[in-house]
């Protein structure tokens, strides 16, 4: 599986101080090796400003929202390490498969998600093949081509696997955040989403159905 760090839930206990709005709905899609623009083409993005800083995505990503009625979403993606960022306030491309299996094609892709509802999902896709995919709420319950494959790190990342009905849910979206760094090696921190450059588009949500 290779790239594996010891991040913990705790590394990201940040994040609901430092980008409260971020936290409350978003995506976050994590790309091996591809450059910002080669992601825009694989979702089929058209390519319209670049942003400094990643709460500077919320306001158009929640006009494009209205603009479009949910059919379009905005993202902004940016370049850490050898890995391509996928941000998206208020969307979710990155979680739906008729996205994210095209994009993670010949790489890896680890996304993860969250709405303002608290309905969340966390992807692990390798060359096209949907590995790991759960809800981080109910970590216990995981689906994909190998769904036991990562009880180690998850619960290294924070996540209760246990089946009874006292398990924590507590911190499952840091949970989310380090087992994503567990995944790719890369860490993130206000510093590095302040100061990114984001190539941002909209993309076309596929066809229901």
């Amino acid at each position: 599986m290779n790239a594996n760090t010891h991040a913990t839930a705790a590394d990201y206990s940040w994040l609901d101080e430092d980008l409260p709005g971020l936290t409350e709905a978003y995506c976050l899609t994590l790309v091996r090796g591809l450059a910002p623009e080669e992601v825009l083409r694989r979702i089929g993005a058209r390519e319209e400003l670049r942003i400094t800083g990643v709460e500077e995505l919320a306001a158009p990503a929640y006009d494009a929202w209205d603009e479009y009625d949910g059919e379009r979403m905005f993202v902004g993606v940016t370049s850490v390490g050898d890995w391509a960022l996928m941000m998206e306030y208020n969307g979710y491309l990155g979680v739906t498969d008729e996205v994210s299996v095209p994009l993670s094609r010949g790489t890896r892709l680890v996304s993860h998600f969250r709405n303002v509802n608290a309905l969340d999902h966390f992807d692990w896709i390798e060359d096209g093949d949907i590995r790991v995919t759960f809800e981080p709420l109910f970590a216990n319950q995981r689906h994909g081509s190998a769904p036991d494959s990562l009880p180690e790190e998850m619960r290294g990342a924070g996540f209760d696997l246990g089946d009874s009905g006292d398990r924590s849910y507590e911190l499952h979206t840091e949970a989310a955040f380090a087992l994503a760094e567990r995944l790719t090696g890369v860490r993130l921190s206000t510093e590095v989403l302040s100061s990114a450059t984001f190539l941002c588009g909209t993309a076309a949500l596929p066809p229901r159905g």
